[in-house]
């Protein structure tokens, strides 16, 4: 079947488009978030395209006055990659790798939006994640992560949010390849451990001269499989820079596997000395806002038809012990040899499983 990305010179095999991607697992995904950065206001969205499943779903999600508001839509495909809107949410790509809007549309739910993300620095290519269990599959994928500024405005149950790029920050990434999506399946691989070991964090922070990035997968003995660090100037002001080596220390809020705060550490290249990030929490959001690991409408499931739902949760009221997929709104602080700085970020945090350097024997221990 032909579809209107069949028009543009973006063809990786000699299928359409419509059918890319070798895997059932196959994904194409967006994500966004911002921030106040004197404020508590924060949303993120989050939109995936399943070409092997058919489906298109996505997510919106809102913080304000102490409250999470969710609306999660989902919808047949129909094999039609280049339609990027769900429901009340809608991507669309103004300029490759630099300016992307967002809407949303939902006055019956008391949320509408319309945001303009610009990179404050070029976007960057993380090592490709690689990872099986036993013969299978598990993940392997690419993402880009940007760092940026917003501009438009939120208008939530009747009060109109100005968002202006002075104060409203945040990031963006873009990720495609295989990983776990839809329905589990139903025959379980012989070959492979029952799923019950992943340690991830993801720290990108914007700086008022350029934006840092990190990321760590770890096993569960503390052996990284993915990690990366780099510090990257605002466009236009340098080249980035890649660390030669990275790590990090959690001290983690007692009763939960998510940090009080960590010490990012990064060892320059060309013995040019060393790099270290503190990162303080303020607030969390919490994941399943736009489909991780959500209950009924996680990522690539098929509900029939058209289907949408609206959830608000408040976040003091939220068991931070078992809902494990978050991002911390943090202030951030780094010293050492690129100079001294403050800045704000997230840390996204899932940690499940045995993690020998944190103390983790257990599938769900927490920390003492």
């Amino acid at each position: 079947m032909l579809s209107k990305g069949d028009d543009f010179p973006i063809h990786q095999s000699p299928e359409p488009i419509a059918y890319a991607g070798q895997s059932r697992n196959f994904y194409d995904r967006y994500f966004f978030n911002g921030y106040d950065i004197d404020g508590d206001v924060f949303f993120a969205l989050g939109m995936g395209i399943y070409p092997h499943l058919d489906v298109i779903d996505a997510g919106f999600s809102l913080i304000r006055n102490g409250v999470q508001h969710n609306i999660l839509c989902s919808r047949a495909l129909g094999m039609e990659r280049m339609d990027t809107q769900v429901g009340s949410i809608k991507v669309v790509v103004v300029e490759p790798l630099q300016c992307l809007r967002i809407l949303i549309d939902a006055p019956q739910h008391g949320i509408e939006a319309d945001l303009l993300f610009r990179g404050r620095a070029p976007a960057q290519e993380e090592p490709r994640f690689t990872r099986r269990l036993g013969s299978q599959l598990f993940m392997d994928y690419t993402r880009l992560t940007q760092n940026g500024s917003w501009e438009g405005w939120i208008k939530h149950q009747g009060e109109r949010i100005d968002v202006a790029p002075v104060r409203w920050l945040g990031t963006r990434d873009r990720s495609w390849g295989v990983r776990p999506i839809g329905e589990r399946d139903p025959q379980a691989n012989p070959s492979a451990e029952p799923f019950q070991q992943f340690y991830w964090l993801w720290a990108p922070i914007n700086w008022d001269d350029g934006v840092s990035l990190y990321h760590l997968n770890d096993d569960e003995f503390g052996d990284p499989w993915n990690t990366a660090g780099a510090f990257v100037p605002l466009n236009g002001e340098g080249d980035p820079e890649p660390m030669a080596h990275v790590s990090s220390h959690i001290d983690f809020i007692p009763g939960t596997r998510h940090a009080k705060e960590i010490q990012i550490q990064w060892q320059r290249r060309r013995d040019e000395g060393e790099v270290t990030i503190t990162m303080q929490p303020k607030f969390h959001w919490y994941m399943k806002g736009v489909g991780y690991g959500h209950e009924t409408f996680g990522h690539g499931v098929y509900h029939g038809g058209p289907a949408s739902t609206y959830e608000e949760h408040t976040l003091s009221e939220v068991d931070d012990a078992h809902t494990l997929h978050i991002q911390a709104i943090c202030d951030t602080h780094m010293t050492g040899s690129l100079g001294e700085r403050r800045g704000h970020g997230v840390l996204e945090q899932l940690i499940i499983g045995p993690h020998k350097p944190s103390g983790f024997t257990e599938l769900l221990d927490m920390a003492p």
